[in-house]
């Protein structure tokens, strides 16, 4: 029996190793352990978040917490390395472009323990994201690379990755997406949604929290005007990430009635928000991906993406963050007028066997 460690650092690698975990449940030849590396703390995440997500609690948690990237990243690496000293796997897997991604995948090449990386060879090409500095110290180190469309693959094989080691296999987040939907449509959840208070009415969602949008008070002003003036013809619902709501405070800016600023909501919750969303304005790269695969309109206020797939085939807009521009393509979305998409090539909720078929091949 081979033993792979399962690494997640935060909320969304939760999302992301879940599939995973239930492809493994019972396999003959493979066991997991999961490893949450407490990069992110968040109070919601107990029994019922795991029971949500159909997988077990963390096997450990390491508690690393905040701080500066380095600090962080230092306080991982001297955690994980201890965890590998103790119990030694046979591969650690390691999900997205985090913090704890490039920490423990250090660590376990350096102590010659094979590493796995799902969601490879994604680049957006702007090296001021810190997240894009993570993905390629990660696949400059890493063993296996599990991709989730061809931009990624292409970008691997460019990067001079072996053949044999790249596998093209779908995407495990649109594997929960798919399988969160299909429980919350059997489970009556609907009910305690927020957007009991728009029934019968048209909505949109937003999501923002890239640094480059929300800590300069000149360019969140100008988004901030973009969603005022959209919200005057569709009601907005905006769950606000801490460092988001502060600067909003900060610097002083009202975005109007017709834009309802909530708390961080728990993914069931969030889910059915913006599922029925009839347009949904993000910087978020997980949400880009999401929304393509339920075929919701998604309109990304950035200038690249690391996610090109979503543009070419899947349902997202890149629209930068010029006010007018948003403003014109949230109009066309709300007239009926913006893109149509289709859900991409092997985005059909079975990245996870995939990925479970090749480690037992590559271990066994």
């Amino acid at each position: 029996m081979k033993t792979v460690y399962l690494v997640a650092g935060a909320r969304p690698n939760f999302m992301k190793i879940a599939p995973i975990v239930r492809a493994m449940v019972g396999h003959p030849r493979l066991a997991y352990r999961i490893i949450h590396t407490g990069q992110h703390y968040d109070r919601e995440m107990n029994d019922v978040f795991f029971e949500e997500l159909g997988i077990p609690a963390p096997d450990v948690f390491m508690g690393a917490g905040g701080g500066s990237h380095a600090d962080q990243t230092a306080r991982i690496m001297l955690g994980f390395e201890k965890l590998c000293l103790e119990q030694r796997p046979d591969a650690v897997l390691v999900v997205g472009d985090v913090n704890s991604t490039l920490a423990c995948s250090i660590v376990a090449k350096k102590l010659n323990i094979p590493v796995a990386h799902v969601e490879a060879g994604l680049r957006s090409g702007d090296m001021t994201m810190p997240e894009e500095i993570n993905r390629l110290v990660t696949d400059s180190i890493s063993d296996w690379f599990f991709a989730t469309e061809p931009s990624a693959v292409e970008h691997l094989r460019r990067e001079g990755k072996p053949e044999s080691s790249i596998h093209y296999v779908g995407h495990v987040m649109v594997d929960n997406v798919l399988y969160q939907a299909g429980k919350l449509a059997d489970s009556g959840f609907q009910a305690q949604s927020l957007k009991r208070e728009f029934a019968g009415r048209r909505y949109g969602v937003v999501t923002l929290h890239r640094p480059s949008n929300v800590d300069d008070a000149a360019m969140m002003g100008r988004i901030g005007s973009a969603l005022t003036e959209i919200a005057s013809e569709v009601p907005l619902i905006f769950p606000v990430h801490p460092r988001t709501r502060g600067n909003l405070e900060r610097f002083g800016l009202d975005l109007g009635p017709n834009v309802t600023l909530v708390g961080p909501q728990a993914y069931m919750a969030f889910l059915d928000l913006w599922k029925d969303a009839a347009v949904v304005l993000t910087d978020s790269g997980g949400l880009q991906e999401e929304t393509t695969a339920l075929g919701v309109p998604c309109l990304t206020i950035r200038e690249n993406t690391e996610r090109p797939v979503t543009v070419e085939e899947g349902t997202n807009l890149l629209v930068g963050t010029d006010p007018a521009r948003i403003v014109d393509e949230a109009r066309k979305v709300l007239r009926g007028e913006g893109k149509q998409g289709r859900r991409p090539h092997l985005w059909d909720g079975k990245a996870a066997q995939r990925i479970v078929a090749v480690l037992d091949q590559v271990l066994n």
